[in-house]
């Protein structure tokens, strides 16, 4: 049969942004992608996973740049609109605002650079859902993440 396309605004600018939204991975352990509770949306952390390759692995700035966070940081953003986009039952003209972002850093002690890396989250955030995109945050540093990865992001929505 023929597959229904995703359609609405916020699908038609990740269109133009080249980022068609994969499926929707499986957890890493023993706890859900994501818990609607109300009309808000708790997401999982996400990692850099790309087909289930991890992108950009290893610590800032000693394995790899902040450049490369920032990408990574990107990634993880992506891969939480697709736990989104599966929340919302494909439908993320629900989606009301973003609410905070929790962005986690694999680093040394000596970085201090934490909110440039999370930014590459963020920054995707306001490109996708313009005005509903302000968001709380933080932004930490952490000795090391599940597989290596250089950053986690988790994510709280609201929707409609």
């Amino acid at each position: 049969g023929e597959t229904k396309r995703m359609s609405g605004k916020i699908i038609d600018t990740l269109e133009k942004l080249g980022i068609s939204l994969p499926p929707a991975p499986a957890p890493q352990g023993n706890y859900v992608p994501y818990v609607v509770t109300g009309n808000l949306v708790f997401l999982a952390g996400q990692i850099a996973l790309v087909d289930g390759v991890l992108k950009h692995a290893g610590r800032v700035p000693d394995t790899i740049s902040l450049d490369e966070a920032q990408q990574s940081a990107r990634v993880c953003a992506i891969n939480l609109i697709t736990q989104l986009n599966a929340a919302c039952n494909g439908d993320l003209e629900r989606v009301v605002r973003c609410v905070k972002l929790g962005g986690f850093v694999a680093c040394d002690s000596s970085f201090v650079d934490h909110p440039k890396v999370i930014n590459g989250a963020s920054d995707l955030m306001a490109a996708v859902f313009g005005d509903k995109a302000p968001h709380a945050r933080f932004a930490v540093g952490a000795s090391s993440l599940p597989l290596g990865a250089s950053v986690e992001v988790d994510a709280v929505f609201e929707i409609r």
